[in-house]
């Protein structure tokens, strides 16, 4: 079965979402190493910089949040719908065949042929029933992958030109865990990605890398990252507290954490959720046993939650992620599955916080005869 990843709590359960595995249906497989992991986390005051950059200057924030801008392309059409990776048949099952591709939203199909197919293991040999992680940004204008040639992870613009190495240390896979143990995750403009090692003993810090200037910071490994703030400068985690209880931490660019406590059921039992750029406000998805899923705002600096409005999404579509953009509003995912659990159509929505209003951005079918398939922003 295909490497699963971290999502969030859909209706009270704990569940790991991949890209589609041995055929064509996406997988959703609960666990209790999800969201709010049963361990107490160190919060740490502050960064541990690695001698890869550091931001020591207002010129060089200018100079990276430039870089970031010049590196995206302009356009919708120059954006990726999902990346996917095809499925083949092998004696009597399938397996995983490559190369990686990009759907464009242009229509257009672009292969990523420098991209690692099949997992490399800690013990050196590449494990061909299994693919390697792929990461697209929340805005489809960045990709993430091992390089074949050095494994080594790289990130470029969707539209090709070339690939760029991670800073330092931060571009291999520690030892003792695999290319399959890396969970990476991109911030929405693909500045900043989070690097969240799957080790047994959750030792291994998790890194937060600028692709821009190097800079890297260090946050507990034990904490489960639920993804970024819409400029990239903070991150939502979460951790399980020795009394039981969901607690939410927001780290900033450096790794100090900014803000941190328990949050109610409400909140912890529910998922998709989001970080907006003020650090503190976290929109999340209520999905009832019956009736429209709703939206709530949580302020985490004073634990108020806010009254709940409908999403007018019909009952067969299940919302699968969510994220603020820079103007205050929300970018929602979500999915219509047929009986047999495979995806038929997947739809992007601007939401109105306020009402629950819904614009539709984007609409396409779901993949078909594929081993794995990432969305933006997964």
């Amino acid at each position: 079965m295909e490497k699963v990843r971290r999502v969030g709590v859909v209706a009270g359960a704990v569940v790991m979402a991949a890209g589609v595995v041995v055929g064509p249906a996406r997988a959703a497989t609960a666990s209790a190493s999800g969201v709010g992991q049963a361990s107490t986390a160190t919060t740490i005051g502050a960064t541990a910089k690695v001698a890869t950059g550091t931001r020591s200057s207002a010129g060089t924030e200018a100079s990276a949040a430039g870089a970031r801008t010049a590196a995206r392309p302009q356009g919708a059409a120059g954006t990726v719908r999902y990346a996917w990776l095809g499925s083949c048949v092998k004696g009597k099952y399938d397996v995983p065949c490559g190369p990686w591709k990009l759907v464009m939203r242009s229509g257009k199909t672009v292969a990523v042929r420098d991209a690692t197919v099949f997992p490399v293991g800690a013990n050196g040999k590449a494990d061909k029933e299994a693919a390697a992680p792929f990461t697209v940004s929340a805005d489809g204008a960045r990709i993430l992958y091992f390089r074949k040639s050095d494994r080594k992870l790289v990130w470029r613009a969707a539209t090709g030109g070339r690939a760029h190495s991670l800073p330092g240390a931060t571009a291999r896979v520690p030892k003792g865990i695999g290319m399959g143990d890396v969970d990476a995750t991109l911030s929405p403009d693909g500045g900043v990605v989070v690097l969240d090692y799957l080790d047994d003993n959750e030792r291994l810090p998790t890194l937060v890398v600028d692709l821009a200037d190097g800079h890297v910071a260090r946050v507990p490994g034990s904490d489960a990252v639920h993804g970024f703030s819409p400029d990239g400068r903070r991150l939502l985690v979460s951790r399980q507290t020795s009394d039981n209880t969901t607690e939410f931490a927001v780290y900033d660019a450096d790794g100090a954490q900014a803000e941190s406590r328990e949050v109610p059921q409400v909140v912890s039992n529910n998922a998709p959720v989001a970080l907006a750029d003020d650090g503190v406000t976290v929109a999340v998805v209520i999905v009832p046993s019956e009736g429209r899923p709703r939206l709530r705002q949580y302020d985490l600096s004073t634990d108020a939650v806010s009254p709940a409005v409908d999403l007018p999404i019909t009952a067969q579509d299940a919302p699968y992620q969510i994220f603020w953009n820079d103007a205050g509003k929300l970018t929602l995912w979500h999915m219509r599955t047929k009986s047999d659990g495979t995806v038929s159509r997947v739809t992007a929505s601007v939401v109105d916080p306020a009402t629950g209003g819904l614009r539709k951005i984007d609409s396409f079918k779901g993949p078909s005869r594929v081993w794995n398939w990432w969305l933006p922003g997964e």
